[in-house]
């Protein structure tokens, strides 16, 4: 019996100076338990002078989650929020009914030429709590798991008795794991779905072989093993199945599509919240089909 149910190739963007691998959604499958956008970026060293800016865009209904391996963003929200993103530290954006946000490369960064490497996912917000107030937090005292030759850092949920101070709307497991030539971990059945993704050097998931970028989705109800020979990343992300479907579009997740239908009424009529501090540029409403979609 095979321990992998499904293995999801990533589609790539070029941004000229660094690449996105999107792998969620994809048309095989849209979400992985509450995780319905997953974006992997870099590595990559930006010119000097240059940086990453992601001008003022609209969510709704959903939780951004960014993590970083190397580099640092800066983070504005119309909630007023600013926060410098860094390697160890998880920022959480709740959209709920409506946020407005940018990310950008900080200005100390520039001079010597920004360094991007990380992921950028997106969780559904459960039924009953999607239009709940935006909100924002920055956790960075978060549990490191180390046993030999494997660490595990538990980014949000509970992992090998070890819970993170992260705010989680529903069932939520994510990790990063690091493990040093000839590391192991289990991956306990702990989440109705789960998967792992490799981001650097090489590993195994009971004997499957790992491809780098590829989301590997893990067959429920079975405790596995993932190891190493050389030494390898890999991050751990699934968490509780939705009975109800969610749709996508461009920046906006909800269960009903005409609440994306408002959502993007709104934005296009500029009723959607300024951020403080970044106020001049706005992204514009996609025309045609976006990037970011689910599918029929």
């Amino acid at each position: 019996m095979s321990q992998i149910d499904q293995v999801l190739t990533p589609t790539t963007h070029d941004l000229g100076q660094f690449e996105v691998r999107r792998v969620l959604p994809s048309r095989p499958r849209s979400m992985v338990g509450p995780f319905i956008f997953v974006d992997q970026f870099g590595p990559a060293q930006l010119d000097l002078g240059t940086g990453m800016d992601v001008r003022p865009h609209p969510h709704i209904n959903l939780a951004t989650v960014t993590w970083l391996f190397e580099g640092a963003i800066d983070h504005r929200d119309s909630l007023g929020s600013f926060s410098t993103i860094r390697p160890g530290q998880v920022n959480l954006m709740t959209a709920g009914r409506g946020i407005v946000h940018s990310e950008r490369s900080p200005e100390s960064e520039r001079a010597t030429g920004p360094r991007l490497f990380g992921m950028q996912t997106w969780l559904a917000l459960p039924d009953g709590r999607e239009e709940i107030d935006p909100a924002f937090e920055a956790v960075s005292d978060l549990p490191v798991i180390e046993d030999g030759r494997a660490k595990a850092i538990v980014i949000m949920g509970e992992l090998w008795g070890e819970r993170a101070a992260t705010t989680t709307y529903a069932d939520t497991i994510y990790a990063e794991i690091h493990l040093a030539p000839g590391g192991a971990i289990p991956i306990e059945d702990e989440a109705d779905e789960r998967a792992v993704m490799l981001v650097e050097g090489e590993a195994t998931i009971d004997g499957h072989s790992l491809k780098r970028y590829e989301l590997a989705v893990l067959q429920p109800g079975r405790d596995m093993t993932l190891e190493t020979k050389t030494g390898g990343r890999v991050m751990l992300l699934g968490g509780e199945a939705f009975e109800t479907r969610r749709h996508a579009w461009w920046n906006f997740v909800s269960s009903r599509r005409e609440r994306i239908e408002q959502a993007r009424a709104d934005w296009r009529a500029g009723r959607f919240p300024k951020v403080p501090g970044d106020e001049e540029e706005f992204i514009p409403l996609p025309e045609g089909t976006p990037k970011t979609v689910t599918y029929p």
